[in-house]
């Protein structure tokens, strides 16, 4: 009697630990992990998350302050997800990393801003005057594009979007052009003239866009080359989950929390 009280005994904890397991990848299946910049980008994939909580889902949000470890994550299986980048950076990594990443769908555009440093007018601009800009090569040829429509410099003509210090055919005032990681140019300023910064550094580093003294126009090339894209590794375009991401960050709720908390024109959704 003794033992086959035990043996109902064990075959009910087998039985439940079964259940148990399930339930855990039933668990696991619910939750999805998105690398993120800081600003704005894991600010507003906070709204997503309550949206995405009504829905039985949890999104955990991995920040990162750089561009090149988040995609790493997505292309490992770390993360099943990111948000940070624009388009143009997604295809040149892919072209020199060999990596397998995709955009599902784009989520909004953050115009580049000319910033203050040493110099707070275009206009005095100092022969010699040393230039912020990123050092990566998309992010850096669209620094150097806006210094060309300011006047600044000129490049050789169809340069494209990923021109380079050695593309630039006259700067009469022998600007320097310092090629400084993104993270970094919003600390940077006090020892530059001035400097491009893109959106999410600048907002990080409390600058406003309305305050830039040149701002990069959101109409026709820039806000299609330069609109943030979530990003997942191809193949799971269409898991569920990641669909179920893409409609609570294109959201009204997403829509309305971007045009509320970035009145100043720094974030623009482009859904």
């Amino acid at each position: 009697m003794k033992k086959k009280i035990l043996a109902l005994t064990l075959a009910a904890v087998a039985s439940l630990s079964l259940l148990a397991g399930c339930g855990s990848k039933t668990d696991d299946a619910k939750v999805i992990t998105v690398g993120a910049s800081p600003a704005p980008h894991a600010e507003i994939l906070e709204v997503a998350k309550d949206v995405l909580a009504e829905q039985g889902y949890t999104l955990e949000i991995q920040e990162y302050n750089d561009y090149i470890v988040p995609n790493q994550a997505v292309e490992s299986g770390e993360n099943d997800a990111n948000y940070f980048q624009h388009i143009t950076y997604l295809n040149n990594f892919n072209k020199e990393n060999g990596t397998h990443l995709v955009s599902v769908a784009t989520i909004h555009y953050e115009p580049f801003g000319i910033y203050a440093g040493k110099c707070t007018n275009l206009a005095e601009l100092p022969d010699g005057a040393q230039i912020g800009i990123p050092n990566d090569p998309t992010n850096g040829g669209r620094a150097l594009l806006l210094l060309q429509e300011q006047g600044l410099i000129q490049l050789a003509d169809n340069v494209g979007l990923e021109p380079t210090k050695l593309d630039i055919v006259d700067n009469p005032h022998n600007y320097q052009i310092e090629e400084i990681e993104a993270a970094q140019l919003p600390r940077s300023l006090s020892s530059l003239d001035i400097a491009v910064i893109n959106g999410n550094y600048a907002i990080e580093g409390g600058l406003k866009v309305n305050e830039a003294l040149a701002v990069e126009s959101s109409q026709g090339t820039a806000a299609e080359a330069y609109g943030n894209v979530l990003v997942v590794k191809e193949g799971h375009e269409n898991d569920e989950a990641i669909q179920a991401l893409v409609k609570a960050l294109q959201s009204d709720e997403v829509k309305a929390y971007i045009q509320e908390t970035y009145s100043d024109g720094s974030v623009q959704p482009l859904f």
